[in-house]
This record gives C-alpha cells, sequence and structure tokens, in this order.
C-alpha cells in the first residue's frame, strides 16, 4: 500500500479522477463504425455544452474559491479562455464539421445540463474545484477522439482540439493545486460527497456521446386539450411540447 498517497488525499482523489476520465474515454464508441449523423450529433451536443458553459463554470470555480494561492491559478485560466476566445473556436469547429447544434441537440442535454448548473451555483470550493479538474483533464483526453469525427466530416479546422489538447494538461495541473489549497484551507467533512459534481458531469458526458433517450414532443394541440392516447385521459398542450392531466375523466 503506498503510504504517501494515504498521507495525501489529494493525490488518492486526483487517482480516482484520472480513473474515471479514462474509463470514459475507454467507453467511447468505435468512431469507424458511427454513422455521419452519429459524428454529427457527438460534436454538436459537445459545442451546446461547452460553447455557452465552460467559462461561466470556471467563473463560478473563482468566486467559490476562497484560498488566497487559488485566485491568480484559476484567473489565468479564465485569461486565457476570453484573451483567445475559445468559445469562438469550438464554434468555427463546429460549423466547419457541419455540425452546429439544432434545438433537438440542445433539449438532448438539456435536463443533465441543468443539474451541472445548478450544483455549480451551491459554489462549494473544494467540489466546484474538482469538478473542473476533472472536466478539464477529460476535454484534454477527448480532443484526439473529437478530431478524428470531425475529420471523417470532412473538416480541416482543428484550431480548437490542437489548442485544447496541450493547454488543457497545465489547466488541470494548477486545478489540483487550487484543490490542495481549498481542502487544507476549508477541510470537508467526512462523510461529504466530494464527487456530486463530477458524477453529474459524467452523467452529462454520457449523455453527450450516446443520448440514452431522444426529446420527444408531445400531442400537438396548440394549447387545445387533446386525448392522451394511451389511457383516454385529457391532456393540456405545455409550450415545450410535453402535456400534463388536467381532467381525470375519460372522454
Amino acid at each position: 500500500m503506498n503510504t504517501t498517497r494515504l498521507a495525501n488525499p489529494v493525490a488518492l482523489i486526483k487517482d480516482k479522477t484520472t480513473a474515471i476520465i479514462d474509463e470514459l474515454i475507454d467507453s467511447l464508441p468505435e468512431p469507424k463504425q458511427l454513422t455521419s449523423e452519429e459524428r454529427r450529433g457527438i460534436i454538436a451536443r459537445y459545442t451546446a455544452v461547452l460553447e455557452g458553459n465552460f467559462i461561466y463554470w470556471m467563473t463560478a470555480a473563482v468566486i467559490a474559491a476562497k484560498a488566497e494561492q487559488s485566485r491568480p491559478i484559476l484567473l489565468e485560466n479564465l485569461y486565457e479562455e476570453v484573451r483567445d476566445c475559445h468559445p469562438l473556436m469550438l464554434r468555427k469547429f463546429a460549423i466547419a464539421a457541419n455540425a452546429f447544434p439544432t434545438d433537438k441537440d440542445a433539449l438532448a442535454v438539456h435536463d443533465d445540463l441543468t443539474k451541472v448548473r445548478q450544483f455549480m451555483g451551491k459554489l462549494s470550493p473544494v467540489k466546484s474545484v474538482l469538478t473542473m479538474g476533472f472536466f478539464e483533464g477529460f476535454i484534454q483526453k477527448f480532443m484526439a477522439y473529437l478530431a478524428y469525427l470531425a475529420a471523417e466530416q470532412g473538416s480541416t479546422e482543428m484550431e480548437y482540439t490542437d489548442v485544447h489538447g496541450v493547454c488543457d494538461i497545465e489547466h488541470t495541473e494548477g486545478l489540483f493545486k487550487v484543490l490542495a489549497a481549498e481542502m487544507a484551507l476549508t477541510p470537508p467533512e467526512p462523510d461529504a460527497d466530494l464527487f456530486e459534481g463530477v458524477t453529474l458531469l459524467r452523467t452529462l458526458i454520457e449523455q453527450i456521446i450516446q443520448p440514452q433517450a431522444e426529446p420527444q414532443p408531445g400531442p400537438r394541440s396548440k394549447g387545445k386539450l387533446a386525448k392522451n392516447t394511451a389511457n383516454g385521459e385529457l391532456m393540456h398542450e405545455r409550450s415545450i411540447g410535453n402535456s400534463r392531466p388536467v381532467q381525470a375523466s375519460r372522454a
């Protein structure tokens, strides 16, 4: 047993995080067996999540962090994201691969994305930083796969994957330094689930790669009552296409 690692909880956490990332990478579908639409969908759903949320979530980590040595590391990460306009890099990448997200792509990740947003809104210093360390580590290892999908779609626009395949190595290491500082300042409770955010984010990533359920519209009735053919209940059409019973009687 490695006594050094037992004495260093951050090293143990980093090992577990790396193992989760490797499990995700190993579970990726064989790219050569994917159809063009399946490749497009992965790129599009990834873009729908990352373009508008990564800087937002890193900002949440900055707000949450309390240790004096944390802020310069986190702010340097944010500085690069904003200065080099990483969201534009990603948008160009998606457009060149004919994979700009549609409303269907956005809805496919909506529920799990919402859970991660709400979690980051809790502003937990240790959990937020660990979640972003996991995310940076995954992104770095995912870039080769993402680039392959785009190339198979006929794209040669690889600035996004080239940059993040390199810079996120340093970003990941920096985030685990921040994690050590935050844990030293505010030691978590023994029964705290430090991987709460990691688990939510992993589920979101799995939904990006292999959606478990396609978003299905409910019976369209333009706001009128419609019959649920499964049980005869009267349903009222909601604006997002799902329905809810408004009357228990049979039509």
